[in-house]
């Protein structure tokens, strides 16, 4: 049995789709410019074992091989169909196949939902049929498919190689500069290729889960412009990155998430940092170039994943050393700490000029015995201290540079690292300046599943994505299962009369559902008569008040002029509960004003902000970062999928820039992140218990070094 399905409960049913034993080619031409035509060369041309089934109308043969008039005159029993013909056609074409038995169809025709009204009316009728007669839909609008293993190439690319990487991506063109760039690479192979195109039918969800239990494939890769069910690829990504590496290019950001919103969340939600966050969070590896696609996906397949981001580095010149160490810092990443013993034996076999701090400079050692730099790497590789090690500089090229005798020390040298690499469970990356040219140490390196790198930007890429899958499984492993938050009889309550009332959570009402499940709140009075004034003043004394106004009407209070700060004693509560009044009353005549709310004043501390909104693509996602009025303008936020976990609590914090506030700075006491943590798991639980929130806005919470203060809440109520 395939491992990951012990992670996911149903064989998914692609397996006999993707890995047809008859392909009927719909629209199969002789004519060289028509897909037909190039179908019927790649299935011919690789040998596919399975029966190819030509439909033309009008050929009796199509390159050699017996056509059939329509599909419903094939004599054997095709899994899958590959439909070349125009839009118009393929409605009724997906019934007749569906009527054959044909389990799925390749639509490649565009002019379906992506070109308009008409498309897409067009498109609602395909599925339709496809429905009606169980056959699934990939595409329309797609580049088409291949399974090198299987030998279905309906591309007919030239020279790409069976290997583990398979691919899904919205782009033709990214395919084919895969595979150019997988061909000029030389040990790079895919197993299988979808372009999902509309996915109309079958969505990026379903193709991964395919890949996650293709035997034949050790790295799912995936370039995305837009997710159909993002919540749902989360969870198959979970799984699957269980078992797999998985990397994901996402281009832009996610039109469907973004929409006008009245919370600050709201504003932010749907953004490509949005994506980013919560790929991240199921375990995905996410590059931000495309150039790094292949890279990654190579590395990850290769060497899967580091047990941290320790990282110690072994080079022959400073300069690249330097550079090397620079990346890896930006990247996330640390320069591992050499112990006493390891550093010990290495100035046993350097040069006394040698650097045996992290990063390793062998400083000219290895210029007549370029060998020795395995043997560093196998010093360093024993150290406990030490997760990945990175050679970098010029090996493979010291034949070339300096003397053609020592080519022969270079691939004794290159023996000695794929050795290592048997040995070690420590990833081992190579960036030499040579691997352009493929000397053949490097060859030897690479031909054994050691990558090699011609950027040590690449490299590093490939380092990070490597440390952090180690320490996400590891993660996973101590995941403890979060309590799950259920509604109370009061927090219902609340629930029901603003619906009732079409209108959302009034301040000091959010705030009590908070109370409800135990998240701390100030001590608050709502008053509706001035005359309640007097016993206010009495209960606080001299304590500095804030007062804010209490309306539906009213979103934001301070652009209202409904906010008054410092206020202390009677008559200061006085002036300000008409001033408040007269102000809103100001900036809208008809605005139904509850009161004023009153509260102490919060100490000064770090403002954040925490926020949900459900988003049409992911579902319930929960937001931090920096509050008060930098929200939108620094945009320095985290998001999450709801629920969360400890460990997502966790990183959230930690993920936000601008967290060196949280340490304390200019002699401020550090802040009590750990009240921060369990405020946003409160929040979690509480969105999970209340699927009648649409929105939620804590903004701003202020962080101490003992707790944390709610300062204003805001909880926008799904219509009933």
């Amino acid at each position: 049995m395939n491992p990951i399905e012990g992670h996911l409960p149903l064989r998914s049913p692609l397996h006999d789709i993707l890995a047809p034993t008859g392909i009927a080619v719909v629209g199969a031409s002789a004519d060289p410019t028509k897909r037909g035509y190039k179908a019927m060369v790649g299935l011919i041309k690789d040998g596919y074992q399975g029966e190819i089934y030509p439909v033309n109308l009008k050929a009796d043969k199509i390159l050699g091989v017996k056509a059939w008039p329509s599909v419903m005159e094939i004599p054997g029993n095709p899994a899958l169909a590959l439909i070349c013909t125009p839009a118009s056609t393929v409605p009724e074409l997906v019934a007749e196949c569906g009527r054959r038995g044909i389990k799925g169809a390749v639509i490649l025709a565009s002019g379906f939902g992506e070109t308009g009204e008409a498309g897409a009316s067009l498109e609602q009728e395909m599925m339709a049929k496809a429905c009606a007669h169980g056959v699934r839909i990939i595409g329309p609008n797609t580049s088409g498919m291949f399974n090198l293993h299987h030998r279905v190439n309906l591309l007919a690319l030239n020279n790409v190689k069976p290997g583990d990487i398979g691919i899904v991506s919205q782009s033709g063109n990214m395919l084919l500069s895969l595979a150019l760039e997988a061909q000029h690479n030389g040990q790079v192979g895919f197993s299988t290729y979808i372009g999902p195109g509309n996915q109309s039918d079958i969505g990026f969800n379903d193709y991964l889960r395919y890949l996650g239990e293709d035997e034949h494939t050790r790295v799912a890769t995936l370039y995305v412009e837009g997710f159909r069910d993002g919540r749902k690829f989360l969870q198959v990504a979970r799984d699957v990155t269980a078992m797999k590496p998985v990397v994901v290019y996402k281009s832009g950001a996610t039109e469907q998430g973004q929409k006008a919103a009245s919370s600050h969340t709201g504003a932010l939600a749907g953004s490509y940092q949005m994506t980013v966050d919560l790929l991240r969070q199921s375990g995905v590896s996410v590059v931000q170039y495309s150039d790094e696609i292949l890279p990654v996906a190579e590395g990850l397949g290769l060497l899967q994943k580091a047990r941290g981001k320790r990282v110690a580095v072994i080079a022959d010149g400073g300069g690249q050393a330097t550079i090397a160490s620079d990346r890896l810092v930006e990247a996330g990443l640390t320069l591992a700490e050499l112990s006493d013993d390891t550093r010990n034996k290495l100035r046993d076999i350097l040069f006394p000029q040698a650097s045996t701090t992290n990063p390793v400079d062998v400083a000219g050692t290895s210029d007549a015995n370029p060998s020795l730099l395995a043997t560093c790497m196998e010093i360093v590789a024993a150290d406990d201290n030490v997760d990945s090690i990175f050679l970098v500089g010029m090996f493979g090229g010291y034949s070339l540079r300096f003397a053609e005798s020592l080519l022969g020390d270079e691939m004794r040298g290159a023996e000695a690292m794929v050795d290592l690499s048997k040995k070690t469970a420590k990833p081992l990356v190579v960036y030499s300046l040579y691997a352009p040219v493929k000397p053949p140490a490097l060859r030897r390196l690479h031909e054994a599943g050691l990558p090699v790198y011609t950027s040590i930007e690449h490299a590093v890429r490939v380092l990070a994505a490597l440390g952090e899958r180690g320490e996400y499984l590891a993660q996973c492993a101590t995941l403890m299962p979060q309590k799950q938050a259920l509604p109370t009889e009061k927090g219902r309550a609340l629930f029901i009369q603003a619906q009732a009332q079409r209108r959302d959570f009034l301040e000091f009402e959010a705030k009590m559902l908070l109370a409800e499940h135990g998240i701390r709140v100030p001590v608050e009075h709502v008053v509706r008569r001035a005359d309640e004034l007097g016993d206010i003043a009495c209960e606080f004394g001299a304590q500095p008040l804030a007062m804010k106004v209490v309306s539906k009407d009213i979103l934001h209070k301070s652009d209202a002029g409904g906010v008054k700060l410092n206020l202390a004693g009677e008559a200061a509560l006085q002036n300000g509960f008409d001033q408040i009044m007269a102000s809103a009353r100001a900036y809208d005549a008809n605005a139904d004003i509850e009161g004023v709310l009153i509260t102490p004043m919060a100490q000064k501390g770090v403002e954040v902000i925490i926020g949900m909104i459900r988003d049409p693509i992911f579902g319930s996602v929960l937001m931090f970062g920096l509050g008060g009025v930098f929200v939108e303008i620094l945009e320095d936020v985290a998001f999450r999928a709801i629920p969360l976990s400890h460990h997502d609590a966790a990183s959230m914090v930690e993920q936000i820039k601008a967290k060196k506030l949280f340490e304390g700075v200019r002699g401020a006491s550090a802040i009590d992140k750990e009240a921060l943590v369990e405020l946003l798991l409160s929040v979690s639980r509480i969105v999970e218990a209340y699927p009648q929130i649409a929105e939620l806005d804590l903004n701003p919470v202020i962080a101490y070094p003992d707790g944390y203060a709610v300062v204003d809440a805001r909880i926008i109520v799904k219509e009933s």
